[in-house]
């Protein structure tokens, strides 16, 4: 039988944000939200997934534990539940004192390839966060990102969105821009995108360049 909590949060007799403070509070709850995630009821699952990504970016220290079970929301056939662990996994590498980020790492990465906007969008969002968690793993993210521009479309992802996520990819640069080695290639990759039919795209491109002292 499910708890009152989740009971409450089905019926939406509580929120989000009330379950988030009482979870703060109390760290016997986590399992207790790691299970909802398995519900089948969505307002628990989503909500439950909802709550523990913010204490993943508030209180890392406190889901790293369950780390693995994040991981393995990658494979999930709920996309909302493989587009939350893909944030938390992130939000889990400035505690990742075990390396388990790493051991993933092309395994995170290879949802460039996804067919949906959002979960290649994610990714590429939460790459300026992986990198300046681990530093070492700079260039090899550098590398993963660049090839945005040659992910194929597919019906959830067209050329439309392609731009959206070069978009992504510059402002993800911009976050580590310092400790890239692969300078040139990320001028090369944003000069692009100068001429780009998308508007916010060439305005960053050409505020990227501006910034980090390459010629627009």
């Amino acid at each position: 039988m499910e708890s009152d909590l989740l009971k409450k949060l089905a019926e939406k007799s509580i929120s989000k944000e009330q379950l988030f403070n009482k979870v703060k509070q109390n760290n016997d709850l986590i399992p207790l939200l790691l299970k909802g995630v398995s519900s089948s009821k969505p307002a628990v699952r989503y909500g439950c997934s909802k709550v523990l990504m913010g204490l993943s970016e508030a209180e890392p220290e406190r889901l790293y534990p369950f780390m693995d079970f994040f991981i393995s929301l990658l494979d999930s056939n709920y996309r909302i539940l493989t587009w939350n662990a893909i944030i938390i996994i992130a939000n889990l590498t400035r505690v990742d004192k075990e390396k388990k980020f790493d051991k993933i790492f092309e395994k995170y990465y290879s949802l460039l390839d996804n067919e949906y906007m959002v979960t290649v969008a994610n990714v590429v969002d939460c790459s300026g966060k992986i990198a300046l968690a681990k530093p070492y793993l700079t260039s090899p993210i550098v590398e993963k990102l660049l090839r945005v521009e040659t992910i194929p479309t597919t019906p959830h992802l067209s050329q439309e969105c392609k731009r959206v996520i070069a978009g992504h990819a510059i402002e993800a640069f911009d976050h580590f821009f310092p400790q890239i080695e692969q300078k040139e290639k990320v001028f090369s990759f944003v000069r692009k995108h100068l001429k780009s039919p998308r508007k916010t795209l060439r305005i960053e491109s050409e505020d990227f360049l501006k910034k980090w002292g390459s010629a627009v």
